[in-house]
């Protein structure tokens, strides 16, 4: 069980992401990182925005990390929304590109390069759900991924 977001999470989803042959399949064309700001909510025992990095390449993820916002904006596709609205995606309660589309997720990058390669967005989702995550804002052993 890792904390989302955390290293420790993005570590986990790295390696969800490797060993998928639908999103390897999916995004063999794709060329860019992204990085995740999941932006604070004091409420929810997020005191400070969090900046996630991945490195994607041609249906691999080369890497992924926490990094400073510095660091995550220079990404080619930087998404954004509040720490609550992130939960909702990994509850699969919300498509991040009809968020984006619909302005719950916040989006710096080219949209029309994110929808044609919507269903590797949509893997990418998916495999979110699969990493075995604990919430900052809810109990150890709360509700959590399988």
């Amino acid at each position: 069980m890792a904390l989302f977001p955390s290293g420790d999470w993005l570590a986990l989803y790295v390696e969800r992401i490797n060993s998928s042959e639908e999103y390897r399949e999916a995004a063999a064309d794709w060329e860019g990182d992204m990085s995740f700001v999941f932006e604070a909510e004091p409420d929810r025992n997020v005191p400070a925005d969090i900046w996630g990095w991945l490195d994607l390449w041609h249906g691999e993820c080369r890497t992924g990390r926490i990094v400073t916002p510095e660091e995550g904006q220079k990404a080619r596709f930087v998404i954004r929304a509040p720490y609550s609205r992130w939960k909702e995606v990994l509850a699969g309660e919300l498509d991040p590109v009809k968020g984006m589309m619909q302005g719950k997720l916040k989006l710096q990058g080219d949209l029309p390069t994110i929808i044609r390669y919507v269903r590797a967005a949509n893997e990418l989702v998916h495999l979110t759900m699969t990493v075995p995550t604990e919430f900052m804002d809810e109990p150890p052993g709360g509700r959590g991924s399988p």
